[in-house]
């Protein structure tokens, strides 16, 4: 927060590439404690990165205010009910497969197309549930069942997301696709992913994710201004 994070995302299950799935006990250990001493602390809404609705409401209860959900809604059925029940805000974002095997030869006969109307059912599935269109928020999925090819087509071709009327997130702090191109280790992708940033920002994301808070808000501030100069 004081380095400039507008939202804190807190997860408890690791959804890397081949990462086993972990039992909500376990997940509720890990993320209820931090979010209880959290929220009455901070003054920026904390988002629960989770698929499960146990661990969903568990947090919402504790000061949560976003469900991330990786899997656009479609793990658990009941997810977009406790959002709604819940006056919460929704991340509805595109994933093919599961975390075990996303990444096992992804394919997509229309890439593009494909991934708009997984996130246009999302969005479908939430607002039936009841929640209000203004809570909700699309993510491609960077990653999430996409080889690199796949994550530069979706970088290139962001804006026409916009076509679904939701504020757009992207998540590509530190991926691999950033390593594969570049060469850099997981911990030295900062300048990779401000790149992504900036470009993303100019394309049309709303909201970014990432690792690096400091360095991740100059990029964001620097591609907004550009964004917002007057022609």
């Amino acid at each position: 927060v004081e380095e400039g994070a507008d939202i804190i995302d807190i997860g408890g299950e690791s959804t890397r590439p081949g990462a086993e799935p972990v039992s909500a006990k376990d997940e509720l250990k890990r993320v209820i404690p931090v979010i209880e001493k959290l929220a009455p602390k901070i003054k920026i809404p904390i988002s629960i990165d989770t698929y499960k609705t146990e661990v969903a409401k568990r947090a919402l209860e504790a000061g949560a205010e976003i469900v991330n959900d990786i899997s656009g809604l479609r793990f658990d059925r009941k997810m977009a009910e406790i959002v709604a029940s819940n006056d919460a805000a929704v991340v509805i974002m595109h994933i093919k497969g599961t975390p075990k095997d996303m990444q096992v030869s992804p394919s997509y006969q229309s890439l593009i197309k494909e991934v708009m109307d997984f996130l246009e059912e999302g969005v479908k599935i939430a607002e039936e549930a009841g929640v209000p269109p203004g809570k909700v928020i699309i993510d491609p999925g960077i990653g999430f069942g996409k080889g690199l090819e796949h994550n530069l087509t979706i970088m290139k071709n962001l804006e026409a997301f916009k076509a679904l009327g939701k504020p757009i997130l992207i998540g590509t702090s530190r991926k691999s696709f950033i390593g594969k191109i570049t060469g850099a280790d997981i911990e030295d992708r900062m300048a990779g992913t401000a790149a992504t940033l900036a470009i993303g920002i100019m394309k049309g994301a709303n909201i970014v994710r990432v690792h690096d808070v400091k360095e991740g808000v100059q990029a964001v501030r620097m591609a907004d201004a550009i964004k917002n100069a007057m022609t």
